[in-house]
């Protein structure tokens, strides 16, 4: 299985901190922040990872090269302006091949274990579904949630109670069928879509999660990790 990490974003809220320095590589517990996500997914037998970058991100491809120190071959999905995540997604599928991959934000930090993300995917072909999304508790700066999840394990985008959408998902390439490469996407309205088809599947992570979004995020998070 492949994975993409998104790191394309900006990182407003993390100003002045991402002015000169990606947000990706914001240092947090003693290494670059999406370091964790390569560690992670190395461990996990994932080591063929698309990467796809914006602002400031020649400082990644120098800082994570081809990805041989950690273990993986890295490929990098280039893109003159953000174009939102489903954009993103869509415009690196000629990286990401043919089969179910795994997306992570950049942004967050996780201790989910992406080593089932291959039955994951199988599993969406077998239910003929379109999407898995791992969601978490309502953090105290999103308590609203964004999404439902029923007994079935189906994910939809009315109902209650409401979770927060972890930015971790299994996906298949059919999913951004609509997508048109290049072009700026938002995810929510495409997951929205599938899921009035019943087409989205997830869980509730019950482990540690962070939105690492505000400096004030990242240094707690520091502290948690070191």
């Amino acid at each position: 299985m492949r994975a993409m990490i998104l790191a394309a974003g900006r990182g407003e809220r993390m100003r002045p901190l991402t002015d000169t320095v990606p947000k990706p590589l914001l240092p947090v517990g003693g290494k670059p922040l999406i370091a964790w996500h390569i560690e992670r997914l190395a461990a996990a037998g994932i080591r063929d990872i698309v990467i796809n970058h914006a602002w400031l991100g020649e400082r990644i491809e120098q800082m994570l090269g081809d990805g041989s120190a950690f273990g993986t071959r890295i490929r990098y999905s280039a893109e003159g302006t953000a174009l939102e995540t489903a954009g993103g997604i869509a415009t690196a599928l000629p990286l990401l091949g043919d089969a179910p991959f795994l997306v992570i934000n950049g942004d967050i930090w996780c201790d989910w274990d992406p080593a089932g993300a291959q039955r994951l995917g199988s599993a969406l072909i077998a239910r003929d579904a379109l999407a898995w999304l791992l969601l978490v508790r309502n953090p105290e700066h999103h308590p609203d949630g964004d999404f439902a999840i029923d007994a079935h394990g189906l994910v939809h985008a009315e109902g209650s109670p409401r979770h927060t959408f972890a930015g971790i998902g299994v996906y298949l390439p059919a999913f951004f069928a609509g997508c048109e490469p290049g072009l700026p996407a938002r995810l929510a309205p495409v997951l929205r879509g599938a899921m009035r088809d019943g087409r989205v599947c997830g869980a509730l992570h019950d482990g540690r999660w962070v939105d690492v979004g505000t400096p004030q995020r990242l240094a707690e998070l520091d502290v948690m990790l070191r």
